[in-house]
């Protein structure tokens, strides 16, 4: 038997948002693929609840909702660790938690990575755009209103049995500096050996001047210029620009489906969860693979 679940935001955080795993096949119409930043943290809290990989989430960064719930649920939080609590009772992650009916949901100080992923069993009532649930980046948030959390507003789901067991998983730790591996980018071959060198000897600091967008890098390549204008040409999430003054830009799933900077490198897609849980500050540097 199945019940309807409302889940009401009395706070919505900072930057809450539904996700799933993004719209594929539309890139060449100028839609980003967008979907969750730590696709591995989404798929292991849908798997702890017991629903399919690409059911919704909601992706919370740095800053959490708090959020009530009018039925019993199961829920899993997985990815950054922003401290939460039911009902002022800290909780485990990556683990299926039972809530009841009427208990409270927040989170608190960051302690770990940038941004946790809650799922909750059941069929979420969100409309989708392009055949997705995500919310599209903020210059089109138009096309899916519902998926950007606000104060005061609502999440229908439609609850299922609940699981049998509780299904437990290890604690994850993230670290503030690390190591990415990278493939030569379309334009490599393009940058002087000294603009190479430093590129991959470098320690990067993560900028404020990031978001779902990209992440862009506080240091810039010494004495950079370009040695070929391009016309504007295709990119992915995790492709590695580097702006006209040499500041590197990794492209994250919100970003343009095209650009005229240089790609110097592409981020394998298994390190991606790790970008995503990087946070203004944090340190990045890069190991070329092939």
């Amino acid at each position: 038997m199945s019940v309807n679940n409302k889940i009401h935001f009395i706070r919505s955080g900072f930057q809450t948002t539904i996700q799933d795993l993004g719209r594929e096949g539309f890139q060449d119409q100028g839609v980003p693929v967008g979907g969750v930043l730590d696709s591995y943290s989404a798929k292991l809290a849908n798997f702890l609840v017991g629903n399919e990989v690409d059911n919704p989430v909601l992706e919370i960064t740095v800053n959490g909702p708090k959020m009530r719930f009018e039925s019993d649920a199961q829920i899993a939080i997985t990815g950054g660790n922003l401290s939460p609590k039911i009902n002022s009772q800290i909780v485990r992650m990556n683990q299926t938690i039972n809530i009841s009916k009427g208990s409270v949901l927040s989170f608190g100080r960051l302690l770990d990575g940038c941004r946790a992923y809650l799922a909750i069993k059941g069929e979420w009532k969100v409309n989708k755009y392009l055949g997705s649930h995500s919310a599209m980046s903020q210059y089109l948030s138009y096309c899916t209103p519902q998926s950007y959390v606000q104060d005061g507003s609502a999440l229908e789901i439609e609850t299922a049995e609940p699981l049998k067991e509780i299904r437990k998983e290890r604690n994850f730790h993230f670290d503030n500096d690390v190591r990415i591996s990278v493939m030569p980018g379309p334009e490599f071959h393009l940058q002087t050996q000294k603009t190479i060198q430093y590129f991959l000897e470098q320690t990067f600091t993560i900028s404020e001047q990031s978001n779902r967008m990209g992440i862009r890098l506080e240091e810039a390549i010494p004495d950079y210029f370009t040695r070929e204008e391009l016309i504007s040409s295709g990119v992915v999430p995790g492709t590695i620009q580097l702006d006209n003054a040499g500041h590197p830009i990794i492209l994250l799933a919100d970003a343009q489906t095209t650009g005229g900077y240089h790609r110097i490198a592409n981020i394998l897609f298994e390190d991606l969860s790790l970008v995503a849980q990087l946070k203004p500050n944090d340190k990045i540097g890069f190991i070329l693979k092939g």
